[in-house]
């Protein structure tokens, strides 16, 4: 039976604000090869976005009942919405041997943890706090008050960095974008990714 390498699940995460749509999105640019999850989520969708491409625009009660059914592979509440990675998709993908990036907020990127440890966790941090402030206020789609609110979960959820493999400045799309692929190519360079298929390996003398 020949070996096959099983796809690398990576998950993005970082700050409300940090740049995580704006990275991935520049990665879709690039043509890599990583897969994008859609994630679910009960927010209304921003001008622009469309459901089943962005996200999967959920009600309440839609949402509870993919929790109940263990659609899930994680989910958190932030901000008032909720926000869930559908597990089937994932899962498929990297059984096929494909790469799966998961752009997701800090706490569900520590449940993912939880399941999946072996995954990749990258954590994508702004400059400074205060160059993150004005990103959220240069959306113009947020009150000062949520902007506030937004900016305090940001703090608690810098320190929260510890949890993961590898931070990635996003000073400038482009350097975070080779910082992640060249992630990504290590990873898959991993002896305990790569172990099995060498034991297994034949030479052509027999030995």
């Amino acid at each position: 039976m020949s070996f096959k390498e099983k796809g690398l699940l990576v998950v993005l995460s970082g700050p409300s604000g940090v740049g995580k749509g704006t990275v991935c999105k520049a990665l879709r640019k690039r043509g890599t090869d990583l897969q994008y999850s859609i994630s679910a989520t009960t927010r209304k969708p921003r001008e622009g976005e469309i459901d089943g491409v962005h996200y999967f625009f959920k009600t309440r009660d839609q949402f509870q009942q993919m929790i109940d059914q263990d659609k899930l592979l994680e989910w958190a509440e932030y901000v008032g919405n909720c926000y869930g990675t559908p597990v089937d998709y994932v899962r498929d993908t990297i059984n096929a041997g494909k790469d799966v990036i998961l752009e997701i907020e800090v706490q569900g990127a520590l449940q993912i943890k939880q399941r999946f440890p072996e995954a990749c966790f990258i954590f994508l941090a702004p400059p400074n706090l205060r160059e993150l402030k004005n990103r959220i206020m240069g959306r113009g789609t947020e009150t000062a008050a949520l902007i506030e609110s937004r900016m305090t979960v940001a703090k608690s959820e810098m320190e929260l960095m510890q949890n993961y493999n590898y931070v990635v400045e996003n000073d400038q799309v482009d350097k975070a974008c080779d910082r992640i692929e060249a992630i990504v190519r290590a990873e898959h360079c991993r002896v305990d990714r790569l172990i099995e298929k060498y034991k297994h390996l034949e030479g052509d003398d027999g030995q």
